[in-house]
């Protein structure tokens, strides 16, 4: 027993440069002395009881069967609430502006996958609708993404030459990443996509970003050939064929392309900064130099008379619905999944980035429900798989778009193109598409930046990117995909079989306990050492939780039994002869940044009792959190065993000098 005495007095709140507020005045607070047991008693501690069926219940459907099929559905929820006056401008502006975004991007990004350009702006208008209808990201610009149409390609590539056309075998690709991302969704497994860091997006999105770079260099200068189906080492071989056909490079392709990248760029660079400052909505730059390289090769005729490659022919009205072949489907099932997973976390990632910056909710599993009910009802209609696209999502963001109907206004714009203006654009050179293509690249190859930034705060974080980026660029995108996820897995299974640990000094004339290592006007209490560990402790961490302990508090209680029973055995590891271990009378361990622990961490901890105890040192916890008390009260303690826990470090800190001023009377007695 005993009783901590503090009081608050002449406190006064003064705020610090850089460092919050700065409390000054001193605190005093009187109150028992308190073991865990008897807190639990004194604040009546009850184990909630958890029904996990009735909680699974209510979250399916909790609030009934309209908040049920709200839920199912988002826009039932968020348009009764829509407010016209403020936002309906900023909305038809957005869906007008990712509209004439949709035209160039859509055609240039079909051609990346090896499919007809309609099928770009297929993909751009009916996975959108069921987009529309139930996604919950209200800045995401779905629809042809470079990165996942050169996904595409690859796959379109390996499958040509069979029965099948390039065009079927898009779509049995993207009826496949709806069936998988459906299945996710079923599944409950939107968090599972957090194991995607942001780490790995960058490094894969960057190096991926090389791949669709080299593989518009054909375009850009009028070479023409087949693209070659290179699983490994694709970019190498791309440029190695590159160089050797150099000597066929069309110089009306290379003006064209020269001429309309250093438009775009002024535009980017110049024109769209200053124009912001005035009007919001920004020159559809894009668009102006399709149509204006649509014209000049109409009436220059430049296919005939220079050997320009063009679009070519692109059919009007909507496609005549057709189902997947189903012995395609089982061809592409296992190359589908990186897709889905891939055009899912890129998409989530965006929805996420504009929900935290602008206050509003995202749910991931919803998100999958919506994109695979995209691809799934999109691949009925001749479109490829769709995703979030980041040039156009910031536009869209940019120039006040406010909710999902910038994307049911974009879709209506696009039925004109899909009806009567499609043709027009025959005439297009390739190499206009191209530039687009690559002018677009400019945000994601800037990203290879931020190697630097996970240089500068973790090691690790720019291991797992460099390691990502060079095993896309260099080997295949797959490939890239699967190192990157297993090492960023990998180091967090490293980084929870190492967490952190420390021993804690106590501030003097306080109850304050800081590591020592950091702190150093900190001070070991008498006879006792104060342990900290933070993380999880369970089976595969308990083996490295005893050796730190040991080491740290330097008294191995294995090898002093061994020393007592075997005195003259010689341990070259053990430090019992240079520490002084008969000094310490007890260990606090604070539990406080525990999560957990698991029967068989609980089982070592109780040996670990037992030994120190054998030494006659006492080992108290400290600060357990209340999973981890009742999982420790369910393994260790028993009539015969009891261990001590208390509320705080202070007080088992107090207790260990209550009980050495005990033992030092016994002995003078």
């Amino acid at each position: 027993r005993g009783v901590f005495k503090m009081t608050a007095r002449n406190s006064l709140s003064v705020p610090v440069g850089g460092y919050g507020t700065e409390v000054r005045g001193s605190l005093r607070v009187e109150r028992p002395h308190y073991p865990q047991w008897r807190l639990n008693e004194k604040a009546e501690y009850t184990k909630p009881k958890r029904n996990i069926c009735k909680e699974a219940l209510g979250k399916c459907c909790g609030g009934g069967l309209w908040q049920t099929i709200s839920n199912l559905f988002p826009i039932l929820s968020w348009l009764p609430r829509y407010d016209v006056k403020t936002l309906l401008i900023g909305d038809i502006i957005s869906g007008i502006t990712v509209a004439i975004m949709h035209i160039p991007q859509g055609m240039g990004y079909a051609l990346l996958g090896n499919l007809p350009p309609i099928v770009g702006i297929y993909t751009a208008f009916f996975p959108v609708l069921i987009y529309f209808l139930l996604g919950t990201g209200r800045h995401n610009s779905m629809g042809s993404f470079a990165v996942i149409c050169l996904m595409v390609g690859q796959i379109v590539i390996k499958y040509k030459g069979s029965e099948f056309s390039d065009v079927e075998i898009a779509v049995a690709l993207c009826f496949m990443c709806g069936v998988y991302q459906l299945g996710m969704y079923f599944l409950r497994l939107g968090l599972v996509t957090s194991l995607l860091s942001e780490t790995l997006i960058s490094g894969f999105t960057t190096g991926a970003s090389i791949h669709v770079l080299t593989s518009q260099i054909n375009g850009l200068f009028g070479l023409k050939g087949a693209p070659e189906d290179q699983a490994q080492f694709q970019v190498i071989h791309s440029y190695i064929d590159i160089f050797s056909n150099i000597q066929n490079l069309n110089w009306t392709a290379v003006i064209i392309s020269a001429v309309t990248i250093v438009v775009l760029l002024i535009n980017n660079e110049l024109i769209k900064p200053r124009l912001a400052k005035v009007c919001r909505v920004p020159v559809p730059i894009e668009l102006i130099v399709v149509v204006t390289g649509t014209l000049v090769s109409r009436y220059a005729e430049l296919e005939e008379t220079y050997d320009i490659p063009t679009v070519g022919k692109i059919p009007t009205g909507f496609p005549e619905p057709t189902v997947p072949s189903p012995k395609l489907l089982g061809k592409v099932a296992v190359d589908a999944i990186a897709v889905a997973v891939v055009s899912f976390a890129v998409s989530i990632s965006m929805a996420l980035i504009f929900a935290q910056r602008l206050g509003y909710r995202v749910r991931a599993n919803q998100e999958l429900l919506a994109q695979g009910a995209g691809n799934l009802f999109g691949s009925f209609f001749g479109c490829m798989p769709f995703a979030a696209s980041i040039s156009r999502s910031t536009i869209q963001h940019a120039v006040g778009g406010q909710t999902q109907l910038t994307s049911f206004i974009s879709c209506s714009l696009l039925v004109i193109v899909l009806l009567w203006i499609g043709p027009f654009f025959e005439p297009l050179p390739k190499c206009v598409l191209a530039s687009v293509i690559v002018v677009a690249l400019k945000g994601m190859l800037k990203q290879v930046t931020e190697f630097r930034r996970f240089m500068r705060y973790s090691y690790v974080d720019a291991f797992v990117w460099m390691a990502t980026f060079l095993t896309v660029v260099l080997i295949s995108i797959d490939i890239g995909l699967l190192v990157g996820a297993a090492l960023s897995l990998m180091s967090l299974i490293v980084r929870g079989l190492r967490p952190y640990a420390c021993l804690l000094g106590n501030v003097p004339n306080t109850d304050l306990y800081l590591d020592m290592t950091r702190y150093k006007g900190t001070e070991h209490p008498k006879g006792v050492r104060v342990f900290h560990y933070s993380g999880g402790l369970n089976f595969a961490t308990k083996q490295y939780f005893r050796s730190i302990l040991c080491r740290m508090v330097e008294c191995d209680p294995s090898k002093i039994s061994n020393k007592k029973t075997t005195p003259n055995m010689s341990d070259s590891n053990s430090n019992l002869e240079s520490s002084d271990w008969r000094d310490l009378s007890c260990i606090v361990i604070d539990f406080s940044a525990v999560m957990y622990i698991d029967p068989s961490a609980a089982k070592e901890l109780k040996t670990l009792v037992k030994q120190f105890s054998d030494c006659g040192i006492s080992l108290y916890l400290a600060s357990c959190p209340c999973n981890v008390f009742e999982t420790i009260q369910k393994c260790c303690n028993t009539e015969e065993f009891s261990m001590d826990i208390f509320v705080s470090i202070h007080d088992a800190v107090h207790a260990a000098h209550r009980q050495l001023k005990a033992v030092s009377v016994d002995v003078h007695l």
